[in-house]
């Protein structure tokens, strides 16, 4: 039987809670056998804690354990909460207000071009704040699961770095 290590394509369901301000466990994700996640361990871009807690696991075996913020996707930085003038938004003049809805989750480039995710947090009549933050930025997340599958990566996976076919990107 296989065992997760470096370059295994990882089939697995799972529960992912988090910790409220009343500390207590908020399921906020799963990931079910209808819908598994489906990734390449070594080259996820989870945090490398969640990769190391299931190094060596086989197909059937459970897993349960809990990330802190420094483990996962670190502190919640206000910092990273940033107004931006509303024109950047507009596209041939016109501002899509689709988009720019509260709780909207925005794809966005720095001035280098590196690519993120930011959450429209505020709209105003001339900036709109938005969150630059990781969703699960400051949270320990709690996670409760199944290992569905392991196998060796093929070739071309371990070369474009993602699994294909079921669950996994496809050309």
């Amino acid at each position: 039987m296989a065992t997760i290590a470096q370059n295994s394509v990882v089939t697995l369901t799972y529960d992912l809670s988090v910790t409220d301000d009343n500390q207590q466990k908020v399921l906020v994700e799963q990931a079910e056998a209808d819908e598994p996640m489906v990734f390449l361990f070594g080259h996820s871009g989870l945090p490398e804690e969640f990769e190391r807690q299931l190094d060596g696991k086989s197909t059937g075996d459970t897993f349960h354990f809990s990330l802190t913020p420094e483990q996962a996707y670190g502190d919640y930085d206000e910092q990273a909460v940033v107004q931006i003038p509303k024109q950047v938004f507009e596209i041939d003049g016109q501002v899509d207000g689709e988009m720019l809805q509260v709780g909207n989750y925005l794809p966005m480039a720095d001035n280098e071009g590196h690519h993120m995710q930011a959450k429209v947090v505020e709209v105003g009549d001339e900036q709109v704040t938005m969150d630059f933050n990781h969703p699960l930025a400051g949270m320990v997340m709690h996670f409760d699961g199944k290992i569905e599958g392991v196998r060796a990566a093929t070739a071309e996976e371990m070369d474009h770095g993602h699994v294909h076919g079921d669950g996994g990107h496809q050309h």
